[in-house]
């Protein structure tokens, strides 16, 4: 079953746009240019091509091209497409890398329950496991 994207229901930051602070999402995100914060989707996050984003990103699934560092809390997949590059930590459930993908930090693979109560616990005091986020 092949899944429709409507596209008045995307989020987006287009290329040149610099956005600072939390993003709360029912639904997907695209973003194409800068972000520094909190990105928080119940959908899929794309991340593009010339993106340069500085926090934590916390969805269902990631499609991943640009630049990162903080760390990502994925419920179901990761992917991490050639010549993107990540700097943080990967809480995920699955991992997709291409060849040219960049990763420096560590990998924990969860499970639907630890997603919740890890995700939970980010977004209800900026911390995981009592380390602060971006620190």
């Amino acid at each position: 079953m092949e899944q429709t994207v409507n596209v008045n229901e995307v989020s987006r930051i287009s290329t040149g746009s610099v956005v600072k602070g939390e993003i709360n999402s029912p639904s997907d995100i695209r973003i194409d240019g800068s972000f520094e914060g909190k990105i928080i989707s119940q959908g899929r996050v794309v991340i593009g091509e010339k993106a340069v984003i500085s926090g934590d990103i916390i969805c269902e699934n990631v499609d991943f091209w640009g630049k990162m560092t903080g760390n990502l809390f994925v419920k179901d997949t990761l992917a991490l497409k050639e010549g993107c590059a990540v700097k943080g930590n990967l809480n995920i459930r699955r991992l997709v890398v291409e060849l040219g993908a960049s990763f420096d930090g560590n990998c924990k693979m969860l499970s639907d329950g630890e997603f919740d109560k890890v995700s939970g616990k980010v977004t209800e005091d900026n911390t995981v496991g009592g380390t602060p986020l971006n620190a």
